[in-house]
């Protein structure tokens, strides 16, 4: 979903709704939170929703990714004994990375396959090897002095 000036909000708007939705009817139904059933419903029905197709249309607002990490802050605090630590923390004891860290993580998976080739996109409609041995920043304290 891309508006006509470009922007995706739209779809973080679609994927939230959708997603929200689905977190409700897992709130309600399920009465056992435990730390091991809820991170696998979590896994298989919530997180595949908000990361379709996410290398497409990461986000780059800060409205944007507050409101997808808005989903993974509400489904932690789900779970009784972790409510009260604050987000990290409950993502760490619940051994999640944050939506934010896999976003980062799929880009660089994305890069990878494009640069050895496992990808239908070509290296170079993305890419441009450096055609100059210059180096930005000197190397050594010596370099700088000389410079």
């Amino acid at each position: 979903m891309i508006s006509n000036d470009l922007k995706v909000s739209q779809q973080y708007q679609h994927a939230y709704s959708k997603v929200s939705k689905i977190l409700g009817l897992i709130n309600r139904t399920i009465e056992y939170r435990h730390t091991d059933i809820l991170p696998r419903l979590y896994k298989s029905l919530v997180r595949p929703q908000l990361e379709y197709c996410v290398v497409a249309w990461s986000p780059y607002y800060k409205k944007d990714v507050a409101l997808i990490e808005r989903i993974e802050k509400r489904f932690t605090k789900m779970i009784p004994s972790v409510k009260h630590f604050p987000y990290e923390t409950r993502l760490q004891k619940l051994n999640l990375w944050s939506l934010k860290d896999r976003r980062i993580r799929a880009d660089l998976i994305e890069v990878f396959t494009i640069i050895h080739g496992l990808s239908s996109v070509n290296f170079s409609t993305f890419f441009e090897y450096a055609t100059h041995n210059r180096r930005p920043f000197p190397q050594t304290q010596q370099e700088e002095i000389m410079t």
